[in-house]
């Protein structure tokens, strides 16, 4: 296993954590029900093969945001017998349900007491956007992470990111953070805090945690037949997730990746390759492959959105980024299943063609017109 600096805390993470948030489950498809015999077994021997870093959060396995999941209770089951001497845990502040400085204290008393240890390596605030950014500060995020550090509760604060990159670089100069965590792929390099986004906080001084370096998962599936050509141009045999995973750990930036692995066969896959996958260990020819795959892939995007969010809020309840992102995959990926089991009242059908979204949209996009052909490829009525 290979191993990298976490910015300024000096402690040493594997370049694989482990993210609980998509853990095998029951049949029957319910979230709550984690498959504990087989997660047990992966968690084990990514941490028996070098894993030192475990990721879960407060509604990890869990019916709803507003509620406390079971990804917690798991980790804390998963690390007992010696496990928890042996890894690094980092879970998240449930930022969406703070109103006042107390339940700051009480989210995380019993966020400690679910995963039944005295302390939390590397905490975070949990999903950073504007809003709940001027909530936090307001409530007083800063004295509590403060506290927290001082009373011996959390090692390192750190935050987790979903917005734009203006956003993200105020957040990072707002406070001495130890880390924080972002949305990074091969084809997201422009998104959300980005590829600028990546290097302006590791020259703060902060570890960078990589999400999503698979997109979900749709780097590692069935890829367009074009990129898969392309990938077969390489001198060296390789998965979709390989190509994915070295890509994003070439960057000098990156401490650690995540990755929601869920079967054995996809723990063994991504242990060989984070035994390998040093810094800037791809090939020119590499990234040059790399670099045709992102154009084909550019090439089936339909609308030319960032999901920057400034056509939002929609008057009408549409969640316009998403059903732009949903679109898009579908062309890139095959069949979105996801974009049925998006909220009725946030779908293109909704759409009165007012018209406001156009007229904050930086891209230019005609969304109304775009909606439309939202709707058309989902069949909605």
């Amino acid at each position: 296993m290979l191993y990298r600096k976490f910015g300024k805390t000096h402690e040493r993470v594997s370049i694989l954590g482990f993210g609980c948030m998509r853990l095998p489950i029951l049949p029957g498809g319910d979230p709550t029900k984690i498959n504990e015999k087989l997660a047990l077994e992966l968690v084990h021997h990514a941490i028996d093969e070098g894993v030192n870093y475990i990721d879960t959060a407060y509604p990890y396995h869990g019916t709803g945001m507003d509620k406390a999941g079971q990804g917690e209770p798991f980790v804390a089951k998963a690390l007992k017998n010696g496990y928890r001497e042996k890894v690094k845990i980092a879970t998240k502040l449930p930022s969406w349900l703070i109103r006042t400085r107390e339940d700051m204290d009480k989210y995380l008393n019993e966020q400690l007491e679910r995963l039944e240890t005295d302390y939390i390596d590397f905490y975070m605030v949990h999903a950073l956007n504007r809003q709940l950014w001027s909530t936090l500060k307001e409530a007083g995020i800063t004295e509590f992470l403060n506290e927290a550090i001082n009373d011996g509760r959390i090692n390192h604060a750190g935050f987790s990111f979903h917005d734009t990159l203006d956003l993200f670089k105020e957040v990072v100069d707002s406070y001495e953070w130890s880390f924080c965590q972002i949305q990074y792929n091969y084809l997201d390099e422009t998104f959300q805090a980005g590829k600028e986004g990546l290097e302006y906080a590791a020259k703060k001084g902060l570890g960078v945690v990589i999400m999503e370096p698979l997109r979900g998962g749709k780097l590692a599936g069935k890829l367009p037949e074009a990129v898969r050509n392309v990938f077969n141009q390489g001198d060296v045999n390789r998965a979709p997730a390989d190509w994915a995973l070295r890509w994003v750990w070439n960057h000098p930036e990156v401490s650690v990746v995540l990755s929601g692995m869920n079967t054995m066969d996809q723990v063994t896959e991504n242990l060989v390759t984070a035994h390998e996958a040093e810094v800037n260990s791809l090939t020119a020819k590499e990234v040059g492959i790399i670099d045709q795959a992102k154009v084909i892939f550019k090439g089936k995007i339909k609308v030319d959105c960032t999901a920057c969010g400034y056509c939002m809020p929609c008057p009408e309840g549409i969640n316009i980024p998403t059903c732009f992102t949903m679109y898009n995959n579908h062309h890139m990926f095959g069949k979105e299943e996801a974009y049925s089991r998006l909220a009725p009242q946030k779908n293109a059908s909704n759409c009165v063609e007012c018209g406001l979204c156009e007229t904050h949209c930086p891209q230019g996009i005609l969304i109304r017109e775009e909606l439309k052909n939202v709707k058309a490829i989902f069949s909605e009525n």
